[in-house]
């Protein structure tokens, strides 16, 4: 018996029984890893695939119908003198406005949730989107967004420059609710729609005092529509959004360790609230320029980032890329819809994207952690 209990009680039985699970859990973790990986391959080049037949069918798809074969012949100078000029000089800046529009606030939108650990983060929902739009507005009061102006030809600049410095005032209210008085999410979401609500009176009030021209050149701001962005303003856009992505994936690593904890990303060396003030900061700078261009557009940095999240994780050097193709792919999408489901008239893409963003926003609001 004393035999048995030495065998059964052996160190060395033991270990082999230790090492044996260690290996399974090893497998496991490897197979799991593998079948992510794959999982987020497939997703990206889905999620690539529908980006490019949901631009050539918006391409196709208008007032003037062309066939997609023309399209592609179009695109690579085939095709009519007419179809060339629908293609190149309509619908193609259109396009590719709608495709980096809204990849750089699916960006932003996703960059604002990891930093600010808040699954409601974005930049409508925090009130910068507005700020960014107020900015605009006084600019047009002040007589540099209105084609009859003399400094009309400055607009675009000082418009930019405005948007930015309005977005960047919302943006500091949040990094001080967020460092200085440790606000939770609920009441960062509570101050963005104080935020929000703040300059929309601000522009409301702007609207009271200014001209006829003027209104209706404020009211055409805040009606997101991404028809008013021509080549050069698609290049700026995507010049910005370039480097603004390019400013977070450098940063994955550390924004991960964020996610793990305050603590612990404090522990591992990271400066996490420099972080996020940069990280705002950019994020800020990226909603200005896209919304100085194409006015507002809600919740395609909220819908984005969580759609991607449900289908490969939050893993950030896989979650930004996928999530700027899916923005792009959502507003190119919401921008055809608008055009076609009531055509001849033209919706302003800003009114689609907030009618099936607002449902969304309401079951994040409920069901706020469920994919974070």
């Amino acid at each position: 018996m004393s035999g048995e209990t030495v065998r059964e009680n052996d160190p060395g039985q033991h270990s082999g029984r230790d090492e044996t699970a260690t290996s399974r859990g090893s497998e496991t973790v490897r197979e799991h890893r593998k079948q992510t990986t794959r999982r987020t391959y497939v997703v990206a080049a889905g999620s690539t695939l529908v980006l490019v037949v949901v631009s050539l069918l918006a391409i196709a798809l208008g007032s003037v119908h062309v066939p997609l074969p023309d399209v592609l012949a179009a695109l690579v100078g085939g095709g009519s003198q007419t179809q060339r000029t629908i293609v190149w000089n309509v619908r193609l800046p259109r396009i590719l406005g709608a495709v980096v529009a809204g990849a750089g606030l699916a960006v932003a939108g996703a960059a604002m949730q990891t930093v600010l650990r808040n699954p409601l983060g974005a930049p409508y929902t925090l009130g910068i989107s507005q700020a960014a739009a107020f900015g605009a507005a006084v600019t047009v009061v002040f007589g540099f967004g209105t084609a009859a102006s003399e400094f009309a030809s400055l607009g675009p600049y000082v418009t930019t420059v405005a948007a930015f410095l309005a977005a960047m005032a919302s943006t500091g209210l949040i990094l001080l609710l967020v460092i200085y008085r440790q606000a939770t999410p609920e009441t960062l979401i509570l101050t963005g729609v104080a935020v929000g609500s703040l300059f929309t009176a601000g522009m409301t009030l702007l609207q009271y005092f200014a001209s006829d021209t003027e209104v209706a050149a404020i009211v055409y701001w805040t009606f997101g529509d991404v028809g008013r962005a021509g080549w050069p303003h698609v290049v700026v856009m995507g010049v910005v959004v370039a480097v603004g992505l390019a400013y977070f994936l450098a940063n994955a690593w550390n924004y991960d360790v964020m996610d793990s904890g305050t603590a612990t990303a404090k522990s591992l060396g990271v400066p996490v609230e420099s972080l996020r003030i940069r990280g705002m900061a950019v994020a800020s700078f990226v909603t200005a320029i896209v919304i100085s261009f194409v006015g507002i557009i809600g919740f395609v940095g909220l819908v984005a980032p969580h759609i991607v999240r449900m289908l490969v994780g939050g893993t950030e050097r896989h979650l930004l890329p996928i999530t700027a193709v899916v923005g792009g792919a959502l507003l190119v999408a919401a921008d055809t819809l608008a055009r076609t489901v009531l055509a001849p008239v033209v919706l302003p893409v800003g009114i689609l994207t907030s009618f099936l963003g607002a449902p969304l926003f309401v079951y994040l609001v409920i069901n706020g952690r469920e994919y974070w």
